[in-house]
């Protein structure tokens, strides 16, 4: 547990962060990506015109990468090679077999 002159510490320090315009985020992610995802945040804080770059070009990327799609499953059974083939899809009933319970 930290002690009390550690938490005032801790929170001058994200006051400050606060005042800057910077926040803290906690990610998951694959281990082999932290220093990737470490240097992009470093880069976007400094936010310079090459952040606005980089922050523009990750937008355009993940963010607008394509609109959600209602209705996929729908429209991939209507592009189907079987639409209008008039399969009998019908089973035959029948009253099973005797468990023997």
């Amino acid at each position: 547990m930290p002690s009390n002159a550690q938490k005032r510490a801790i929170d001058a320090h994200r006051r400050r962060l606060a005042e800057r315009g910077l926040g803290r985020f906690e990610v998951r992610g694959l281990e082999a990506d932290k220093d990737l995802i470490r240097g992009i945040a470093r880069r976007l804080a400094a936010n310079d015109d090459a952040a606005g770059a980089l922050r523009a070009e990750l937008t355009r990327r993940i963010a607008c990468g394509e609109p959600p799609r209602v209705g996929s499953v729908l429209a991939a059974l209507r592009r189907s090679p079987l639409v209008g083939a008039d399969l009998d899809l019908s089973r035959e009933e029948s009253p099973g077999r005797d468990a023997g319970l």
